[in-house]
C-alpha cells in the first residue's frame, strides 16, 4: 500500500507562485508514475500534470503548460508542483496520484491512478 500526503495549499495573490508537495509513505514510489489533478469549483476532477519514474517525461493540462512543473525527489520519496504565475482559474483542491503500471505511457486518465491523497487547498485571489 502506498499513502500519499499533500501539503503547501494555501491562499496566494494571482500572479504569485506556490510550490506543492506530496509526501509518499508505505512502500517506495520510485518506480511509479506520479501524476497531479485538480477539482476547482463547479468542475469535475481534472488532470495537471504527470512524471514518469525517471523524470525524463512529463506531461501537463494544456492550461498550465508553461506555468507549472512537476518534480519528484526520489530518495525523499516525494513529488512536487511548481506552480507558476498562478490564476484565479487555478483555486481547487489538488491531488497527488501513483500509478504503479509504469510499462504503460503517461496518462492524464484518472484511473490508471491507483492511490491518491486527500488533496491540499490552493486559493488564488485576484
Amino acid at each position: 500500500q502506498v499513502q500519499l500526503v499533500e501539503s503547501g495549499g494555501r491562499l496566494v495573490q494571482a500572479g504569485d507562485s506556490l510550490r506543492l508537495s506530496c509526501e509518499a509513505s508505505g512502500r517506495t514510489i520510485n518506480s511509479f508514475s506520479m501524476g497531479w489533478f485538480r477539482r476547482t469549483p463547479g468542475k469535475e476532477r481534472e488532470f495537471v500534470a504527470a512524471l514518469k519514474w525517471s523524470g525524463g517525461s512529463t506531461l501537463y493540462a494544456d492550461s498550465v503548460k508553461g506555468r507549472f512543473t512537476i518534480s519528484r525527489d526520489n530518495a525523499q520519496n516525494t513529488d512536487y508542483l511548481q506552480m507558476n504565475s498562478l490564476r484565479p482559474e487555478d483555486t481547487g483542491v489538488y491531488y497527488c496520484a501513483a500509478d504503479s503500471k509504469t510499462y504503460l505511457p503517461l496518462t492524464s486518465a484518472q484511473e490508471r491512478y491507483t492511490y491518491w491523497g486527500q488533496g491540499t487547498q490552493v486559493t488564488v485571489s485576484s
